[in-house]
């Protein structure tokens, strides 16, 4: 029996959650689609400049699982810009951190969401 999928840590969903070339139709494009683990690997490691290893600690995984990820991820990034696709973020398995652990550096995410949640119910 093979082991269940751990859920990994996110903690901003995409603003857009839909890309692609504007020569066509998105509805006539082929498209792929990348998990929003997958789309938070790319953030943390490309955009926010982590390590695989601070990546990992971050989504609650291993550094391999990390880097699986990762990788799974930059190929689609590359299919789709050089093939024309278009690239859909949705699904996987994961869980939406909501700021409570103690391990969550995120710049904009899930604390930003928990501040706001804050002052909300401050007021």
């Amino acid at each position: 029996m093979p082991r269940p999928c751990k859920q990994r840590r996110i903690c901003a969903m995409p603003r857009c959650a839909r890309f692609g070339p504007t020569h066509a139709p998105m509805s006539e494009l082929p498209s792929i689609t990348m998990p929003l683990d997958e789309f938070e690997t790319i953030r943390l490691i490309d955009l926010e400049g982590m390590n695989q290893e601070q990546c990992a600690a971050q989504m609650n995984v291993a550094r391999t699982t990390a880097q699986a990820i990762y990788t799974s991820a930059r190929t689609k990034l590359a299919e789709c810009l050089v093939r024309g696709k278009e690239l859909q973020i949705a699904g996987g398995e994961y869980i939406l951190c909501d700021g409570s652990t103690s391990n969550c550096n995120c710049s904009h995410g899930c604390r930003h969401r928990c501040r706001q949640a804050d002052n909300k119910e401050e007021n």
